[in-house]
């Protein structure tokens, strides 16, 4: 099962020291930034503008062609997809989904009073030895089905009164989401669409996103090539690669703007999974954002992590983070100069 509640452990480990932070008892006080606010009349999906400029149609038509020798993700296997050959990820030309519904245990911004609108997708191009969604990752769990029906699964999530399209894994099955965006617009698909990757990204594929994504939600998990091609899969050139990808999406839609109730409508946030022995980098990952990004990049940094899968099988990662692990986590932000850290605004 996916892990629905993956939220709660940062909840109950991390965020009980947020407070201590805010207020100077652990560190140097945190100086927050409000979110941008935007009034919810005002906004429109960047996906419908483009689909009344006739541009969508040619994005899906772009995009459907990589399958024919797929590049969608870095490691541009270069296998026919089109005509069922699979290529690191396992996937095809045909999108698999495990589930679809509303979910709490995201951001406050995209979970609002209703819910963030889900859809796992089944497989992944970076097969993490600590991930937490194996079975739906590694393992393919979920159901094949047509563009037509993954449209009808967006206007029943929207339906249920969700904030958002919260597309989760979604780098390998972009033209297909794609397509499916142009079907749900006929039925009146009209909230944020937001793409939840692992930040191993193209550059091409995310530059063809431009105006149909309307929030980015990508993990960069590690500073280090070594640790990223050690713990995913050979995905040596991970660090370079986010960092040129959340670079484009940064430009696309810039800094999170959020309505009236402070549900997000437009721009990036950045999740950065604190690991044991500070395996992911995490004072050169918030040094990262501050200086290439923004110091007002909205960034939740994660206590969550837990020794699923075969994280067994590393010592160094086989054990949940320490508290004074995740305080020096926070501490390295906050000096850092990060003002948008989830929990905080």
């Amino acid at each position: 099962m996916p892990d629905y509640n993956r939220r709660e452990f940062a909840v109950g480990f991390g965020l009980l020291w947020l407070g201590a932070f805010q207020q100077g008892r652990c560190g140097p006080a945190v100086e927050s930034v409000p979110l941008k606010v935007m009034r919810r009349r005002d906004f429109e999906p960047g996906y419908r503008k483009l689909e009344r400029q006739g541009e969508l149609q040619n994005r899906v038509r772009a995009l459907k062609e990589i399958y024919s020798s797929c590049r969608l993700c870095p490691r541009a296997c270069g296998i026919n997809r089109s005509r069922g050959q699979k290529g690191f990820c396992g996937a095809t030309a045909r999108v698999k989904v495990y589930s679809a519904h509303p979910h709490f245990g995201e951001e406050r911004p995209l979970v609002g009073r209703r819910g963030s609108g889900t859809i796992f997708f089944s497989l992944c191009n970076l097969r993490c030895v600590f991930c937490q969604n194996w079975e739906i990752n590694h393992r393919g769990d979920g159901t094949y089905i047509s563009d037509y029906e993954l449209a009808e699964l967006m206007i029943r999530v929207q339906d249920m009164g969700c904030h958002n399209i919260n597309l989760v894994t979604p780098t390998h099955v972009v033209p297909n989401i794609v397509s499916a965006v142009r079907l749900a617009i006929r039925r009146g698909l009209e909230v944020p669409l937001v793409y939840n990757c692992g930040g191993y990204e193209s550059l091409e594929v995310v530059k063809l996103l431009d105006g149909i994504v309307d929030i980015y939600l990508p993990d960069f998990k590690y500073m280090d090539g070594e640790m990223a091609a050690k713990y995913s899969s050979g995905a040596r050139d991970y660090p370079e690669v986010a960092a040129a990808a959340i670079k484009e999406m940064h430009r696309q839609v810039g800094e999170l703007v959020v309505d009236e109730d402070g549900i997000a409508l437009r721009g990036l946030m950045i999740r950065h999974l604190v690991m044991p022995n500070n395996i992911a980098g995490t004072d050169r990952f918030v040094r990262w954002v501050a200086t290439e990004l923004s110091p007002l990049t909205y960034v939740n940094i994660m206590a969550q992590y837990r020794p699923e899968y075969k994280a067994h099988q590393y010592p160094e990662i086989a054990r949940r983070i320490t508290r004074q692990e995740y305080e020096q986590a926070l501490q390295w932000a906050i000096e850092a100069g990060l003002k948008r850290l989830d929990g905080f605004v």
